[in-house]
């Protein structure tokens, strides 16, 4: 039996505690959250900071973590998108000794839970070892060719096929983008996955000025982007609506929806997503977003909405570290008007809620093995600052 005790513990799931105590097994499984008043002070492991449960990263490209530093900042995506296709190649080696490494300081930044894209098997590997529960998304593209959805599918599948699902831990074929994916494989990614709220489909959304511009007006940077890998978009009809009314009626809305990046996600489309299905879920990876584009999403229009937000760190090719602590600090940066413990549900609850995940993650609750993480460093009025620092207790 563990105690820990710290100024003050946020279970997220019930109002924050004073001087609390999570009492956890060996195993990190929630024994009781008390008081330390109850308590003999000699029994407990008392820390200054607050207690928090573990956090979940709902959107990772764990697989290209042998890229960090290799693509400039600030290019947009489209030519980031190009320097990651044209870049990303290596040795075996060097991209499993990356993904050991970035596995690592998830764990080490309190993460307990993945939701991560792959293309390829290259994290599988890492994966069936289950020290962090993920949800692995195989991610398929055809860039808007009916013709190549047949192969497409066939071809991802064989990957999905080849995931060794440790305990906990789960799978399903997911749509890249609106931008890159054609009607007949949205179809046949919603065939395949069983039409249940217990299965989450992610999808990019909403990133880039062009995106938007494509399916609004028929023009701009993707058909420059597109040509310059001889793939047409001669078949392509604009719909004259923001991107993700695409996604809504191609997808399924039986299934929780993981909308990720937003970054120019209005009101409306958020209205307009929730009146569509009950399951949708927004992942915002701000460090990301400011790496690519230089711009962040509106958090306002998510909180006016009642949206409920996950927080993602994207993948070491779009970002400087894999910390959701430090993503939280960029919100609270830049858009400081959002609540901390709104930050902290986004952190935990929501995002092992957006997975699954929160049989076992994402509050403070008897019976779960949440992970137990201190956070320290910050202002008295709970306020993020960069001092504020990070361990994991359990």
């Amino acid at each position: 039996m563990k105690k820990f005790s710290a100024d003050q513990v946020f279970p997220i799931s019930s109002p924050p505690i004073e001087n609390g105590v999570v009492i956890t097994d060996d195993a990190g499984k929630i024994l009781a959250i008390e008081s330390r008043e109850q308590h003999d002070p000699a029994s407990l492991e008392i820390h200054r900071g607050i207690l928090v449960p573990g956090f979940v990263n709902t959107h990772c490209h764990l697989e290209l973590s042998h890229m960090k530093g290799k693509v400039h900042t600030g290019t947009g995506l489209i030519p980031f998108i190009t320097s990651v296709v044209t870049q990303r190649n290596a040795s075996p080696e060097a991209i499993a000794e990356a993904i050991e490494r970035a596995e690592a300081e998830m764990l080490a930044g309190g993460i307990v839970a993945l939701g991560d894209i792959s293309n390829a098997p290259d994290t599988f590997p890492v994966k069936s070892k289950g020290r962090m529960r993920y949800y692995t998304f195989v991610e398929l593209f055809d860039f808007l060719q009916e013709a190549n959805a047949e192969k497409t599918f066939s071809d991802w599948k064989a990957v999905y096929e080849k995931i060794q699902l440790a305990p906990g831990s789960t799978r399903a074929l997911v749509p890249h983008a609106p931008y890159s994916v054609s009607k007949s494989l949205f179809q046949k990614i919603n065939n395949f996955n069983p039409p249940l709220a217990e299965v989450t489909v992610s999808i990019h959304n909403q990133e880039t000025p062009p995106e938007s511009e494509l399916f609004e007006k028929g023009s701009g940077a993707f058909y420059d982007f597109y040509g310059k890998f001889n793939i047409s978009l001669e078949q392509f009809r604009p719909t004259g609506k923001p991107s993700i009314f695409y996604a809504l009626e191609n997808m399924n809305p039986a299934n929780r929806t993981l909308f990720v990046h937003n970054t120019l996600t209005a009101k409306a489309d958020i209205e307009a997503a929730h009146a569509w299905s009950p399951n949708v879920f927004w992942a915002t990876c701000p460090n990301a977003n400011l790496y690519i584009e230089n711009r962040l999403p509106n958090y306002q229009h998510f909180l006016d909405t009642n949206a409920r937000v996950t927080i993602g760190t994207d993948s070491l090719t779009s970002n400087w570290q894999l910390s959701i602590l430090e993503e939280m600090k960029t919100i609270a940066r830049f858009q400081s008007f959002v609540p901390f413990e709104t930050l902290l549900r986004w952190a935990t609850l929501n995002g092992a809620q957006a997975l699954g995940f929160d049989d076992t993650l994402g509050s403070l609750e008897v019976g779960k093995t949440p992970g137990v993480v201190l956070l320290q460093g910050l202002e008295a009025d709970l306020k993020l600052t960069e001092k504020a620092t990070v361990r994991r207790l359990i």
